[in-house]
């Protein structure tokens, strides 16, 4: 994904961190994917 270290220090920030990054990853995928009207679309309902 990219990132080589994380920026934040104590075990439930990195969760955080790295929970962010997989959602951001998940997402581009997602609009890679399905491209992002649908994507808004399947979002609304």
């Amino acid at each position: 994904m990219g990132s080589t270290h994380f920026l934040t220090k104590t075990l439930k920030n990195v969760r955080t961190e790295m929970s962010l990054c997989v959602l951001a990853y998940n997402m581009k995928r997602m609009i890679q994917i399905m491209g992002i009207q649908p994507l808004i679309a399947a979002i609304r309902t």
